[in-house]
């Protein structure tokens, strides 16, 4: 058995070990310290965290030849808990395992819309116009 590399391909360990941090942070913002009772999951967070994990199973699978057949399960089990939970369910892919629905930009992510409230920007008048 060939053993992975020490260093991963330029940006794959940093974003790895953000996507680690993110989860604990998560999961310490939805356990209650007492232990009882849901830790305030919505609708959309859930979505995300569900899409989190089914991204990770995506990019994982080409770590090993039977990376995908071992992750199964995984994706078996995120389906069953949106149906659970009434959510949409995940895109479906295609034999070469890309989302059968194409997306406007590779990374999933990045086709969602941005959540952050920002200060609109002032009008300006077109450039070369006399006022």
């Amino acid at each position: 058995m060939e053993l992975l590399p020490t260093i991963a391909a330029p940006g794959v360990g940093e974003r790895a070990d953000a996507a680690a941090d993110a989860a604990c942070h998560l999961y310490d913002a939805v356990t209650p310290a007492t232990g009882a009772g849901p830790g305030g999951w919505s609708r959309t967070a859930a979505e995300d965290a569900a899409e989190t994990i089914e991204t990770t199973a995506h990019a994982l699978a080409s770590i090993h030849p039977r990376a995908e057949v071992i992750l199964a399960p995984v994706h078996a089990a995120l389906a069953d808990l949106r149906r659970q939970l009434a959510l949409a369910p995940a895109d479906p892919l295609t034999a070469e395992g890309v989302p059968a629905t194409p997306r406007t930009v590779g990374n999933p992510r990045r086709t969602r819309w941005v959540r952050v409230l920002t200060a609109p920007v002032p009008r300006q008048p077109p450039s070369g116009t006399a006022s």
